[in-house]
């Protein structure tokens, strides 16, 4: 059963966010907790291999960030504040703790399906491994590759083979940054703030690392979409996208929030990773507090 799960573009900012702007006027009202209720569906825990599809052209140094996004966020060698503590936040949801391996990569550099992707194509690609129940296989599409329904969302997860989960990510630094590379490029509405500097100094790279720490997170706590989420089944609020555009304390629409700056490059990051890598990454939900949960 395929899940509509995904990363949220820019524009939705605006209305998740609105709960959470303090003015005279809203002080007068109270807001209601934000919950994502858990569906009493199988969770993704334990030892979880994440197997890597590349449909198209990347250069080795996109292939590296994701790749060291993904073994950060099992690893303890990182200095606080961490892609792992990060994402001990989803031990936090029922069933333990959940470590992601990464497994096998496969690189299709001929476009052997063309340009223009359907999402049959995308499970296809996911196919070609013979994935075993409790994995997750990561379709990435290069930036010049069109997916259908691209820009209205900026990736998708849902299930695979029977006990194992997909999850799909475009880099969309040409097609559409200003809805899924945000903060790295201006937003494509609401205040024109100038765009951060990327970690990597790749923005499309950066901004693949944003999207898939959405899906990935939300690849383990509702997988088969009966876990945790709010909202519609068919268009669910999860860990990280019912947080959408928070990263950093005083985050509002438009604005991230305070953010770590790397003194040399002048890149903007709030966790360290493996080998000196910073990423950005955006609040993800603590079923403790209720509460979006950032990086400090």
């Amino acid at each position: 059963m395929a899940s509509p799960s995904l990363a949220l573009p820019l524009f939705f900012l605006f209305i998740l966010f609105s709960s959470s702007i303090s003015s005279s006027s809203a002080a007068l009202v109270q807001q209601q907790p934000l919950v994502l209720k858990f569906h009493n569906g199988a969770l993704l825990k334990g030892n979880i291999t994440v197997d890597l599809v590349w449909y198209g052209r990347f250069s080795p140094t996109q292939r590296s960030v994701v790749v060291d996004f993904i073994r950060s966020l099992g690893s303890a060698r990182s200095p606080p504040p961490s892609a792992a503590s990060w994402w001990r936040t989803t031990e936090k949801y029922k069933g333990g703790s959940s470590n992601l391996v990464v497994g096998r990569q496969t690189i299709h550099e001929a476009y052997t399906l063309g340009k223009s992707l359907k999402n049959r194509h995308l499970r296809a690609l996911a196919g070609k491994f013979n994935a075993a129940p409790g994995s997750i296989t990561v379709v990435l599409t290069a930036a010049d590759v069109a997916v259908e329904g691209f820009c209205m969302r900026c990736g998708t997860h849902g299930s695979a083979r029977p006990g194992s989960a997909f999850v799909w990510v475009g880099n969309s630094e040409t097609q559409c940054p200003g809805q899924c590379v945000w903060p790295f490029h201006q937003p494509l509405y609401g205040p024109q703030t100038p765009p951060l500097v990327a970690p990597s100094g790749d923005v499309g790279a950066d901004g693949m690392v944003i999207n898939l720490a959405t899906l990935l997170a939300g690849a383990v706590t509702n997988p088969f979409g009966s876990g945790y989420f709010q909202g519609p089944a068919d268009a669910p609020l999860e860990a990280v996208s019912a947080c959408t555009g928070i990263y950093g304390s005083g985050a509002y629409p438009g604005y991230p929030g305070q953010l770590r700056l790397d003194k040399v490059t002048g890149a903007s990051y709030n966790a360290n990773g493996l080998g000196g890598r910073k990423f950005l990454l955006p609040a993800m939900w603590d079923p403790e507090t209720s509460a979006c949960k950032i990086l400090l």
